[in-house]
């Protein structure tokens, strides 16, 4: 059996046949990408073989960009744009915020109703601007037991994040002392082995439900992603 310590963060996902398709014109494309599916090609990952910009190349026969980044661990909404002139529009978009995300996800402990994470994120530079909304869904206690206590807690939350930082959902909950259940280097260990050991819960509970903006002008685009398969297992273990 896996153990946490050793479950590698890079791990290869099955063969991918092909993706769930959300939205589609002319200019734009949209996904419902895989929890452990990377955007396109990274040195970080250098063994990876498939991509999901590979896959949709190859599904819809013609070349596509990324509008923006998901975290490999992260499953939802994932933007393309299937016009190369169109690509810096979408991208001025999401910089000058102009740009609704929503993500929902399921984290340790019992969250407030709802507030704001103001505390600005580093990725080997000066520290920037970070800014994260939070709205408490639900609240959660099951007989889990752990060191301490014999159940343990967790919220399923709505998270709009205002600025768009390397991890920075990942990173503020994390900075809430509220990780995100099955997260890794940000979430809590103890948890992720129990898990892990108990349930064989290898991903993690962040997934991004929606995307919302302009474009062109005068048209409002909406797009929204059912959560994975084992994000509602997982919904399904803590209401049993």
């Amino acid at each position: 059996m896996k153990s946490w310590s050793n479950l590698d963060e890079d791990e290869v996902p099955p063969p991918i046949a092909s993706l769930e398709i959300l939205y589609e014109t002319d200019d734009l494309i949209a996904i419902n990408k895989p929890h452990g599916l990377l955007v396109h090609r990274s040195r970080m990952a250098a063994d990876v073989k498939e991509f999901a910009l590979q896959i949709l190349r190859d599904q819809i026969g013609q070349q596509v960009w990324p509008a923006h980044r998901l975290d490999r661990k992260t499953s939802g909404v994932l933007l393309f744009t299937k016009v190369k002139s169109v690509n810096s529009i979408i991208q001025t978009i999401f910089q000058e915020r102009q740009i609704k995300k929503v993500y929902k996800a399921i984290v340790r402990g019992f969250m407030p109703e709802s507030g704001t994470i103001d505390y600005a994120l580093s990725n080997e530079s000066e520290p920037k601007e970070a800014v994260t909304h939070y709205t408490l869904l639900k609240h959660f206690e099951i007989e889990l037991e752990t060191t301490n206590f014999p159940t343990s807690r967790y919220s399923l939350i709505r998270v709009e994040p205002e600025t768009g930082r390397f991890h920075q959902i990942r990173k503020h909950m994390k900075h809430m002392s509220h990780p995100i259940l099955g997260d890794r280097p940000h979430g809590c260990n103890k948890q992720n082995r129990i898990w892990l050991a108990k349930f064989e819960l290898e991903k993690m509970m962040l997934h991004a439900e929606s995307l919302e903006f302009e474009y062109p002008a005068g048209n409002i685009v909406k797009i929204e992603a059912k959560m994975s398969s084992e994000f509602q297992r997982v919904l399904d273990i803590m209401e049993a």
